[in-house]
């Protein structure tokens, strides 16, 4: 395991496990995890999102759960995991409205221009009041897009009925009617939502259909006056393509918390003014951190035990195991 937040160490140390923590000066590779895993014996994997965590660790002789501590699992092959009778949970829920607060943030501070005026200021730039400077995009009365309306996305959206936003959005699975009705929002296609939207923002999976699901002609359909944000997954939006289109002004600014190859950055996006950058932080509040470690070493716990864990990916491990 990596460090984890209180109270997660307290419920390790009051159960009957051993508790090894992963080497830091240690390469996070998939050989390199198998070799710990394999030399500890161990039958537990309390994993974070930088660990890739497919074939080669969950074949490993005698493991029988991975816990991430995330929502996200996209660093889990659950179908490996499946296969070698391993046990793969997250931490859903806890996250949702630090995340959707963040989400918001970077909306409105992509919007408004904020990192953009920190750096006029601090260079010493700022000479007083000047009714064209820094002119941002007014987030009230505006049109928002969600691609993708979860949990996260639902949160969002009901923040952003308090701005008398429009809200549209995009989903495989259709919100029932009840619920449409209480966010007030609309199910279009992508491409209207390209269209109308003046702030989009992202949360979907990443999987093999969302992956660069906005790249250079999805940019092209939107407002040169929109804003997208990305709180979901990196690779679901193509950096080279926003950067070009944030350069050429195709559309007004971004907000992102993830990236496709973190920590690793896309260099053209760095030296851009309109897109604000954030190193994967939406859930990033102590009392949010806190909740998602104690409820990834429960679920841990839980299937050391024989139990079935709280948030189990791939119930189907159950049967086979069973069988």
């Amino acid at each position: 395991m990596h460090h984890i937040l209180d109270p997660g160490p307290a419920l390790l140390a009051e159960a009957p496990v051993e508790v090894i923590e992963y080497p830091k000066e240690r390469t996070l590779s998939e050989e390199a995890i198998r070799g710990a895993v394999e030399a500890q014996g161990c039958q537990g994997i309390l994993s974070q999102v930088m660990d890739p965590l497919r074939q080669t660790v969950l074949s490993t002789p005698g493991l029988r759960i991975v816990s991430n501590v995330a929502v996200g699992f996209d660093n889990i092959d659950l179908d490996a995991a499946t296969r070698h009778g391993v046990m793969a949970t997250n931490t859903p829920g806890v996250l949702t409205d630090t995340t959707a607060d963040f989400a918001f943030t970077l909306m409105m501070a992509a919007a408004r221009r904020v990192a953009e005026g920190d750096r006029f200021v601090r260079a010493g730039r700022f000479n007083g009041w000047a009714i064209d400077m820094l002119l941002g995009q007014d987030v009230w009365g505006a049109t928002l897009g969600l691609v993708g309306v979860g949990r996260i996305g639902g949160a969002v959206a009901r923040r952003a009925r308090a701005f008398d936003m429009r809200i549209i959005y995009t989903d495989e699975v259709p919100l029932p009617p009840e619920t449409e009705r209480q966010l007030g929002a609309t199910q279009v296609g992508l491409p209207t939502l390209l269209r109308e939207a003046d702030f989009i923002s992202l949360h979907v999976p990443l999987t093999a259909q969302t992956r660069h699901l906005i790249g250079s002609e999805q940019l092209a359909q939107m407002k040169p006056t929109a804003v997208l944000v990305n709180t979901s997954r990196g690779p679901v939006v193509d950096e080279a393509a926003l950067a070009e289109a944030l350069r050429r002004k195709v559309i007004f600014a971004a907000g992102l918390d993830v990236f496709e190859r973190e920590p690793e950055i896309h260099p053209d996006l760095i030296g851009l003014d309109n897109i604000v950058l954030a190193p994967h932080i939406a859930s990033g509040s102590v009392r949010t951190r806190s909740e998602m470690s104690a409820l990834a070493v429960r679920n841990l716990l839980a299937g050391l035990g024989g139990e079935r864990p709280p948030n189990l990916l791939n119930p189907e491990v159950l049967d086979r195991v069973a069988g």
